[in-house]
């Protein structure tokens, strides 16, 4: 008999059993606490570590085991605590387990042996008095409430369920799609699973307890003294599979896991989601007034083993009772285990005496934490044991072999789970005491493993179940603090540090969403948080120069690389209107800032690239036709086909066309311009303000600069060309200003008799005689092609002084059969070379019909006499005779014809 107080602390969850027994426990000099769960264990050894440190404390589970030299309070799992250390105080915490078909008999065996020497303490629900007080008749009862309320709220949807909930699952799958589904409409969920190593479920619920994500998903493992700031908690299933088959859930079980809402004086609700059908309604009120049926019986396996052979150990393990109190065991995993290995012959050999049968159960004791099947399990316990027994220690190079081989961090959340299991089995026979040479060394080793895989996979479930940006961001919305963007010189935004999207000028594109309600989430916090950094930005764009502003061909208008506005017409094409492209969350305030710059941007560009047209439209001394053919060239945007105005040019005497000269306008053949127009940045943007002033959908790009001819396209807007500074003719277009060099090169040909062209001509235009044929026959002439006999020019062997007069092939000597070609033995002789050729004539009628009027090229009139065209009769090349060249008439429209009459005087 003992002359411990032995005290049954009986009550619902949320009553602060856990709570007094460490404090009990605390009060004594020595003591051990016996939990339920390693996780519990952990819990309860850092709450008691924080008060009495490191040095006092010790805590011993199945795969860890932390012993100080001067450990005083031990905090263990129940089937780890030590026993008969004769500590004054001990206590088992959840005692009700003594029915659990799988543990319960650990448990029975604590509440009938384990006693400390001042005091005991059995933590558990109010159905254990019965059976309690027919066990342990000394024990006295301390009935402790529950201090705050629990009811039932029916069934919620997920999507709609309050925040600060727990969604229990009773598989790993169902608890993956749960957080899955959080995650895509919450921002995300913590999980918490008794697999789950302790520094895994640690970093999982301080996600949850610091309110990164506002909901929990758990298997019926936060049932066992969890202490979390739940306030509802949703059953998606109500049967479990519970190592054998699958079954319902009992009443008192169910309200175990429903107790965790609530916690001290906060009242907590529970419910069903998913797919769990609604609590039965007398269920739901016992779960609420905690009134459940007692107790009664309790597992229990004979403790009293004996090892004088394997087939009395097995024996003794099933022994039955006669206490109606208590029912044996169902056969557990370790007495299976045990069977399979005494059926092998090497492990029966071996285990032939007392010491080595007790090595023997305790290596089948080691439990199956990979989850395989009992063979490969007793597999891997028989090689275990052939070890121990016959070299006194487990293989090194065996043992560093399997933890090796899962010490790697890659791979999925299964791959993680399953090598974090693995782990648990080595490190369990870590710390069995003489099993390893080395076991400080491999206990710090398999420590460390388990703490690399434990990050890694709270990193994996983080990564795949946490939108920790929408999590951060709702629970600063919530809490309604003011939010910090940050804007990069790349224009990513970033808020709280979580990247939200980017920043092109003033309109944010928000990142991609994964769902509605996230998308909701970030364009809200967003906004809120951008709203200074507009105006910064507003400012920042009204203060840039000019050069960090432009315009696109389409009217768009940028600053760096981001669009901030577009230009639209206006009722004056020299004064387009302006569309900003400003969020509206950005204010009005801003989009006027913005406005106003880029209005001043575009008036000063338009007064610099068009100043001289300007200036000419603006002249107030023009008058009569010359102030009207002002306005009629600033119409034109600086380009007018003279064909177009033929008639006002007409009607402008000289004094008028002088005045004009002075503007810089140049009156063509084919075109009247002003030259400083036609270089790169004016094109580019006179072609713009004549597409708003004609409002086309989409805008013709400007040629490339410094191009003389472009390809013609077909289907070109009428007047394109001109607006480019370029004259469209046959399949190209040449550039306005060299077809009036081109023009004056043609001005003294003859072209009624024909003519053809020169090198100058080819290489003003830069094209080939094909080219330039193509080219003619646009701007309205008759190109002939023909083809004769190419004429080869012979240096001469030396250079005289004195010309000589070229001579013929019969002066020459040389047969006229041989005048092209060389000698018969340097080249052989192919017979005569042929050239292409072309004659150039005007069109005629043809021509005026095809070019509007003023277009035909003012050249030579009719030629004296009759001139027989280039090429025509035998295509034999034609002689010239020299004869003296006709003085060029002094062009009237040219402002220094006066000047170059005087010399000429001269």
């Amino acid at each position: 008999m003992t002359t411990s107080r032995i005290t049954a602390v009986l009550g619902p969850t949320n009553t602060g059993k856990t709570h007094y027994a460490i404090t009990r426990m605390l009060s004594y000099r020595t003591g051990v606490i016996g939990l339920p769960l390693r996780l519990l264990a952990r819990e309860v050894y850092d709450r008691i570590v924080a008060v009495r440190g490191p040095g006092v404390v010790a805590l011993v589970t199945g795969e860890e085991r932390i012993v100080p030299p001067r450990a005083a309070y031990w905090v263990c799992t129940v089937e780890a605590m030590p026993q008969g250390i004769g500590c004054d105080f001990l206590a088992v915490d959840e005692i009700q387990l003594c029915a659990d078909p799988a543990r319960g008999h650990v448990f029975t065996d604590r509440l009938l042996q384990a006693r400390g020497l001042h005091e005991t303490l059995f933590l558990g629900a109010e159905t254990m008095r019965g059976a309690i007080a027919a066990m342990v008749p000394d024990a006295q009862f301390l009935r402790r409430e529950r201090m705050s309320e629990l009811s039932y709220t029916g069934s919620k949807k997920i999507s709609r369920m309050p925040a600060r909930a727990a969604i229990v699952g009773f598989s790993v799958e169902n608890c993956y799609a749960i957080a899955e589904l959080l995650r895509r409409t919450k921002g995300g969920a913590a999980v918490v699973m008794g697999a789950l190593s302790p520094r895994t479920r640690n970093a999982q619920v301080e996600m949850y307890q610091n309110g990164d994500v506002d909901y929990l998903v758990a298997t019926d493992a936060i049932g066992m003294g969890l202490n979390l700031d739940i306030g509802h908690v949703a059953f998606s299933s109500l049967t479990k599979f519970d190592g054998r088959r699958m079954r319902h859930l009992m009443p008192e079980e169910l309200a175990q896991i429903a107790g965790r809402a609530g916690r001290y004086m906060d009242n907590g609700t529970f419910g069903v989601t998913g797919e769990a059908p609604p609590l039965d309604d007398a269920v739901a009120s016992a779960i609420c007034d905690h009134k459940f049926q007692p107790v009664k019986k309790l597992q229990w396996r004979n403790s009293r083993l004996q090892f004088g052979s394997v087939k009395r150990l097995i024996a003794t393990l099933e022994d039955r009772t006669d206490d109606p109190w208590l029912t044996r065991v169902r056969e557990s995993d370790d007495l299976a285990a045990l069977k399979t290995l005494a059926a092998d012959p090497e492990v029966a050999a071996r285990a032939s005496d007392g010491p080595s049968i007790n090595l023997l159960w305790d290596v089948c004791r080691i439990p199956d934490f990979r989850g395989i099947s009992r063979a490969e399990h007793a597999g891997l316990l028989t090689t275990i044991y052939n070890d121990l027994h016959q070299l006194g220690h487990v293989s090194a190079n065996w043992f560093g072999l399997q933890v090796r081989r899962i010490d790697r961090t890659d791979g999925d959340i299964d791959t993680l789970s399953k090598r974090l299991a693995y782990i648990r089995t080595w490190t369990y026979v870590a710390q069995r005491n003489g099993w390893l040479v080395d076991e400080s060394r491999w206990r710090e080793e398999t420590r460390a493993v388990e703490d690399r895989l434990s990050d890694a996979l709270h990193g994996a479930l983080t990564q795949r179940f946490v939108d920790r940006r929408t999590s951060i961001l709702l629970r600063r919305l919530k809490q309604k603090e003011s939010l910090v963007a940050d804007v990069n010189d790349k224009g990513e935004v970033t808020v709280e540090g979580e990247f939200v999207g980017r920043l092109e000028g003033f309109r944010f594109r928000m990142d991609k969403a994964g769902s509605p309600d996230e998308a909701k989430t970030l364009r809200q916090a967003s906004v809120q948080a951008l709203a200074p950094q507009f105006h910064l930005l507003a400012d920042r764009f009204y203060n840039a120069p000019d050069p960090e502003i432009d315009f696109t061909e389409q009217g768009g208008l940028m600053w760096g690389d981001a669009a901030v506005g577009k230009l639209t017409p206006g009722d004056d094409p020299f004064k387009p209107g302006i569309t900003v492209f400003v969020d509206e969350e950005a204010g009005a305030d801003v989009a006027a800032k913005v406005q106003r710059r880029l209005q001043h941007f575009i008036d000063r560009k338009i007064a610099a690239g068009f100043e001289p047209l300007m200036a000419l439209k603006n002249d107030e001394t023009l008058t009569g036709a010359a102030k009207g053919f002002a306005y009629r060239l600033a119409e034109g945007f600086g380009v007018l086909p003279r064909g177009d105005v033929a008639e006002d040019v007409k009607a402008l005497d000289q004094d008028a066309r002088g005045a004009l000269r002075k503007h810089g306008v140049r009156f063509g053949q084919f075109t009247i311009f002003m030259p400083l127009l036609l270089k790169p940045a004016p094109t580019r943007l006179r072609l713009v303000l004549w597409s708003l002033s004609k409002g086309l959908s989409e805008f013709p790009e400007s040629p490339p600069p410094g191009l003389v001819t472009v390809p013609a396209a077909k289907d070109a807007v009428l007047g394109y060309y001109a607006m480019s500074g370029y004259r469209a003719a046959g399949d190209r277009a040449i550039r306005i200003d060299m077809l009036e060099r081109l023009a004056d090169m043609l001005r003294d040909k003859d072209s009624r008799g024909g003519f053809e062209a020169n090198p100058d001509m080819l290489s003003i235009t830069g094209m080939t005689l094909e080219q330039f044929a193509d080219l003619m026959t646009g701007l309205g002439y008759k190109a002939d092609k023909g083809e004769r006999e190419k004429v080869k020019t012979v240096a001469p062997e030396a250079v005289s002084e004195v010309e000589t007069p070229p001579q013929t092939p019969a002066e020459a000597g040389v047969p006229a059969d041989d005048a092209l070609s060389e000698p018969a033995s340097e080249t052989p002789d192919t017979g005569p070379q042929m050239e292409v050729f072309y004659t150039f004539t005007w069109g005629g009628r043809a021509a005026r019909q095809a070019h509007p009027q003023g277009d035909r090229p003012r050249g030579k009139g009719k030629p004296k006499g009759k001139a027989k065209p280039q090429g025509a009769g035998n295509n034999r090349p034609q002689t010239f005779q020299a004869k003296p060249k006709r003085e060029k008439q002094i062009d009237p429209d040219n402002p220094f014809a006066a000047a170059l009459a005087g010399f000429k005087k001269d």
